[in-house]
């Protein structure tokens, strides 16, 4: 029996003319698993929302949902908040407590199920989930992943049969993104639970799905098991193709035949398949490039150490870093890692305790009146939100204008806007679009600045592939103009393509850094999937192209198509 049933649902927005939703029918079947993906601003998160009829948004609607055959609309406030539950992208937006064992037992409490019920509950879900180490914590004491973790068990404590997940791993890093989904999973094959999941980060939620069903424009484009979804989209040179797991994408340009290579253990069997018993004679395409020694500092910091709390753990500790003018500098690292205090010290939002800090060689206490801030550096932070302040965007945009002739204030508007892609988007509010759009009319108000140094606090998140490639081409033109790029990201795929040098951030300080091909390559856990893939054969291959190029360097001939 269906889990859930959408049948012809068109859905628009107030005062928007093209609707998000467009003659959209799907089914998730009891106990199976749904990747749900697409550009940013397809309709996922507005689908979602439809489902959960508490988040559903204000507009115009038609067609009909169904849950386990009843009308959505006919279940009560307690029957849809018990057996649909709905994990946001943003930890922190869900969180209503205190403390984590109040978490778990808040939704049991609304409900007013009694206090027995509750305790089992409570165990049973801290038991399973994990949490029992930090049972009694402060909610503020856990990290990004742990707070998610939280918020899922949070969730099934109410035994929901419906689970919705919007970008869950959207603010996680690499490894506790995957400890997530593995626990998602895992609800869902244990304990029978439909789960239908929007994603960006497809690697690792692609090969765990029943199906995939991709959307463009409020409607479906593709839907069927993930090789199939993949294969489609390939065949009909669809840009989300370029989102597909690693291993598909470089099975598909070799030619694997079928079924083509979905997981990195697959992958691997492919190539070592393609070099069975020759190995290959060219392991590497070319020596990395020197890094270039003497250049002018943009960013400087010098055994640099930080609190939040006089007598508080130090959160930076002992930092001493030098990011070269030009450069694409990127650092990686765990929730909780000290990463975004890093990037309020360059701002001068927080002082050092010890040590001392300069941006364009002058240190950032000595910029008075917004000095620094005017021409000098800028910052896109980890939550787009916080910088709109108008109504519509272009309002927001022209913000950033107000010292500029009117007319040339106009132009430099509408050129950023077509560099980021938000030419539509003008007139609407900002706070009514979708993730990724905000993120993109976000990046737009602070390109405005025309800053010499760039910080971007997760730059990526909520971006589908096609606009990360636009992004990677923005940001290496500004290089090249000699602007300085400083990220904090946990995309390794974009940092391996697009950094000119990749840091790992640890315990509140830089522990290693390098060219990204030297730097991937060293890592176990934090590389890319066509790294783990290929590295029993070819040395400091880190991203598709590169496997690809060696394969055929080495005469690797095509097969049947997969």
């Amino acid at each position: 029996m269906a889990a859930v049933t959408v049948e012809k649902l068109t859905f628009s927005y107030p005062q928007r003319e093209t609707p998000a939703l467009r003659q959209v029918s799907l089914s998730v079947e009891e106990g199976e698993f749904l990747v749900l993906c697409g550009k940013s601003g397809c309709g996922k998160t507005t689908l979602l929302r439809h489902l959960k009829p508490a988040l559903t948004p204000h507009g115009e609607r038609t067609g009909e949902i169904a849950l386990f055959g009843r009308p959505l609309s006919s279940l009560s406030a307690r029957e849809q908040a018990a057996r649909i539950g709905f994990v946001l992208q943003n930890p922190d937006n869900q969180l209503v407590t205190d403390k984590v064992w109040h978490e778990l037992a808040f939704g049991l409490e609304s409900l007013g199920m009694h206090p027995d019920v509750i305790r089992l509950r409570v165990a049973e879900m801290a038991s399973f989930f994990g949490i029992g180490p930090w049972f009694h914590k402060n909610v503020s004491d856990l990290s990004g992943g742990q707070k998610q973790l939280l918020n899922l068990a949070s969730i099934m404590a109410m035994q929901p049969e419906l689970l919705l997940l919007d970008e869950p791993t959207s603010q996680l890093d690499p490894i506790a993104a995957a400890e997530f989904l593995q626990t998602v999973r895992k609800i869902n094959r244990e304990l029978g639970v439909a789960v239908l999941l929007t994603e960006h980060r497809l690697e690792e939620a692609v090969p765990m799905a029943d199906r995939v069903v991709v959307m463009e424009e409020g409607a479906i484009l593709v839907d069927g098991p993930p090789r199939e979804a993949g294969e489609r989209l390939r065949e009909r040179g669809h840009g989300l193709f370029s989102s597909m797991p690693a291993p598909l994408q470089i099975g598909a340009a070799l030619h694997a035949p079928s079924p083509c290579p979905l997981t990195v253990r697959e992958g691997r069997r492919f190539l070592s398949g393609l070099f069975a018993g020759r190995p290959p004679e060219i392991v590497q395409l070319q020596e990395p490039a020197a890094q270039k020694k003497g250049g002018k500092a943009a960013v400087r910091l010098k055994d640099v150490w930080f609190r939040y709390e006089k007598n508080g753990p130090d959160v930076v500790k002992d930092l001493s870093l030098t990011v070269e003018e030009g450069s694409l500098f990127a650092v990686m690292g765990q929730n909780g890692a000290g990463k975004t205090t890093f990037l309020t010290l360059l701002t001068g939002q927080n002082r050092p305790v010890r040590g001392k800090v300069w941006v364009l060689d002058q240190e950032v206490g000595r910029y008075k009146g917004g000095a620094l801030f005017r021409r000098c550096l800028a910052m896109l932070p980890q939550n787009p939100q916080a910088l709109f302040v108008k109504k519509t965007i272009r309002e927001d945009l022209m913000e950033m204008l107000r010292e500029v002739p009117q007319r040339q204030a106009e132009e430099r508007l509408l050129q950023t806007a077509r560099l980021t892609r938000i030419e539509g988007l003008l007139d609407v509010h900002p706070y009514d679009v979708s993730g990724g759009e905000q993120q993109r009319a976000a990046l737009a108000k602070v390109l405005l600045l025309e800053p010499k140094v760039l910080l971007l606090d997760e730059p990526t998140k909520g971006l589908d592939n096609q606009y990360k490639e636009i992004l990677g081409g923005i940001l290496k033109d500004l290089c090249r103009q000699g602007a300085t790029v400083l990220l904090v990201s946990h995309d390794i795929e974009f940092c391996a393509r697009y950094a000119d040098q990749c840091a790992l951030f640890f315990d509140g300080t830089i522990v290693s850094r390098g060219e990204p091909r030297v730097f991937f390559s060293g890592n176990r856990f934090y590389t890319t999937a066509a790294n783990r893939m290929a590295r029993h054969l070819f040395r400091q291959a880190v991203t598709n192209e590169e496997v690809i190029a060696l394969c055929r360097k080495n005469g690797v001939s095509p097969c049947e198509p997969c």
